[in-house]
């Protein structure tokens, strides 16, 4: 029973260590890198076929209107989403990975399975941080757009006096029309066109405004994203294991018979782990900026209703309906591209060392202390 008890003890000790260990590494690398992200999502969005927008160009704005804290706005949004995210690609890959594994006398993962597992891997992500991003992407957009301004500001008012003053001939039943005028969305713009992005940003106003569904929307180019991207990223890293496994074998003798008995430099796994994350963004990033742009158009759930109803049909090739890519943003689709590679390459090469850092130290103080 004793025996027992320090089994259940010791499984929970080492389950608390890696949970602890990933969240912190996963923290770790998006604060580091967030700024860069920042920079990316502002160059994807603001950018158009005739006007690219530079990464100097990005910063200098988000610095003029917001200082240097709006490079880190909905960080908190994308830390929450990301830790659920990441552990969900990695804990899906594994179970994956134990499924194909199954059976075999030797410990090996072919790069056709490690390929499929990743992109089973990153669906399970995608469904789980869409909702995440949504209202993280709004809250970088909001640090480079400038406020309302006095004219625009002269502009709703004159509107909203003017629909008051149509409706006043009605039959007046409600106690304070002028309120319940500003509530309406549009009302918001003056111009009677949906509001811009900036003043749809918080998670109370999407939901009011565009509906519950909202939270997915992005969903169909992010699982195209994010399944690539895990696919080349497990790919890349079991090619680059392997590599490294069959060059440190030739030095030893006897040769070890299974690769686990060879020992890697956390190092050279941490390298490798940043070389696959650069490898699969620039596999993956088209898709990265029809999401990010599709986050960013304001549909109320009224147009969403309407376009039901009507059977609306999404503008584009076969192709670009099924990945969520809007044709008109075939010029822009790689705008961006250096910083989200140097992103994910930092980020995974952040998370992987940091989370051998952080088990060590947490292992090695558990060992003191018992």
């Amino acid at each position: 029973m004793v025996n027992f008890q320090m089994d259940e003890l010791l499984r929970n000790q080492i389950f608390a260590i890696h949970a602890i260990a990933a969240a912190g590494s996963v923290t770790l690398g998006n604060a580091l890198t967030y700024p860069l992200d920042t920079a990316k999502v502002i160059i994807q969005v603001g950018s158009s076929s005739g006007k690219p927008l530079t990464t100097t160009k990005a910063l200098e704005r988000v610095k003029y209107l917001s200082g240097y804290s709006g490079l880190y706005n909905g960080f908190g949004w994308l830390a929450l989403g990301r830790s659920l995210g990441v552990g969900a690609r990695f804990g899906t890959y594994e179970i994956m990975a134990a499924y194909f594994k199954d059976g075999r006398q030797y410990n090996y993962l072919s790069l056709s399975e490690a390929f499929r597992a990743g992109m089973v891997a990153g669906v399970a992500e995608s469904v789980i941080t869409t909702p995440f991003e949504l209202v993280k992407l709004r809250a970088q957009v909001a640090s480079a757009s400038p406020p309302s301004n006095y004219s625009s500001m002269r502009k709703k008012r004159k509107a909203l006096n003017y629909s008051v003053d149509l409706l006043s001939t009605l039959r007046n039943k409600h106690t304070n029309m002028t309120g319940a005028l500003q509530a309406y969305p549009w009302m918001m713009t003056g111009s009677g066109s949906p509001p811009s992005v900036t003043n749809v940003r918080r998670l109370p106003d999407i939901i009011s405004l565009e509906g519950w569904s909202s939270l997915l929307r992005g969903l169909r180019p992010g699982l195209v994203r994010d399944s690539i991207y895990g696919g080349v990223f497990f790919t890349a890293w079991e090619f680059l294991h392997q590599a490294m496994v069959d060059w440190k074998a030739i030095g030893m003798n006897p040769v070890p018979s299974m690769d686990e008995d060879i020992p890697l430099s956390p190092l050279a796994v941490t390298f490798a782990a940043g070389l696959s994350g650069s490898v699969a963004a620039a596999a993956s990033h088209c898709f990265d900026t029809a999401k990010s742009r599709s986050l960013c158009t304001v549909v109320p759930k009224f147009v969403s209703l309407e376009r039901k109803f009507l059977k609306w049909k999404r503008p584009g090739s076969r192709f670009e309906r099924w990945t969520g890519i809007h044709p008109a943003d075939r010029k822009v689709l790689f705008n961006g591209i250096g910083l989200r590679m140097a992103r994910c390459g930092i980020s995974s090469f952040v998370l992987v060392g940091s989370y051998f850092l952080i088990v060590d130290q947490l292992v090695s103080r558990g060992n003191r202390l018992t």
